[in-house]
């Protein structure tokens, strides 16, 4: 997919955003499309469907943590990359973000060249992730990468993109302790400033809706799924 075909979703209240991060997304080659509030920018997702939306936090009328709920629950939009724009120190922000089905987020202040290599490691990890093999079974876990769905002991489990994504690669080699490193690179990209524990919330959610066994802590290394 040529750049010129890829569309990027910018939801933020502060006109100096839209325009500095609007402008070096396009420079860049994007179809950029913004919105000034999550009401708008839900609106904005449901008739443009594009590949990345990049979502404040704090805004007038909806804020980001709603407007990300509502945006999963559109059709056709279960493949769209979401990451979030939190102030520092905003902790609880990033948590509800995952929550609610976000796969990022970007810290501000953030310079331009920063934002720009974050987004195409977003979109590369989206390419790679539709190359991978379509349907893997594992014992009573079926995953379905073509259609984003889990199915334990037959009965579907939905999570977000990035729970998603993690589950996909530690399940591509069970018994295999993926080490925190490989785990950021392959999962958020080598390009993508994220805390350490990040991994560790997304690990907390898998293991609420797989199963606290299935997945193994080596301390002071990584994670491993065990069948």
């Amino acid at each position: 997919m040529e750049k010129r075909d890829i569309k990027i979703l910018l939801v933020d209240d502060e006109p100096d955003i839209l325009e500095i991060v609007g402008y070096n997304l396009s420079s860049e080659g994007y179809k950029v499309i913004t919105a000034e509030n999550g009401a708008e920018g839900v609106e904005k997702a449901k008739k443009e469907k594009p590949h990345l939306i990049i979502l404040d936090v704090m805004m007038p009328e909806m804020d980001g943590i709603e407007a990300c709920e509502k945006i999963r629950e559109l059709p056709g939009l279960k493949d769209v990359i979401i990451t979030f724009l939190t102030a520092r120190g905003e902790d609880y922000s990033l948590v509800a973000g995952f929550e609610a089905g976000a796969d990022d987020y970007i810290t501000k202040p953030i310079k331009p060249k920063v934002l720009v290599s974050k987004v195409k490691a977003l979109l590369r990890r989206y390419k790679e992730q539709e190359e991978q093999e379509n349907v893997v079974k594992i014992g009573d876990l079926t995953i379905d990468r073509d259609e984003y769905k889990i199915l334990l002991s037959g009965k579907e489990i939905i999570l977000p993109r990035k729970e998603f994504e993690l589950l996909s690669l530690l399940t591509s080699k069970p018994g295999k302790v993926f080490k925190r490193d490989e785990i950021l690179d392959k999962v958020w990209g080598n390009e993508v400033i994220v805390g350490g524990r990040t991994i560790d919330v997304h690990i907390r959610k898998l293991r609420e809706k797989i199963g606290e066994s299935s997945f193994k802590t080596v301390k002071g290394v990584g994670y491993k799924f065990v069948n």
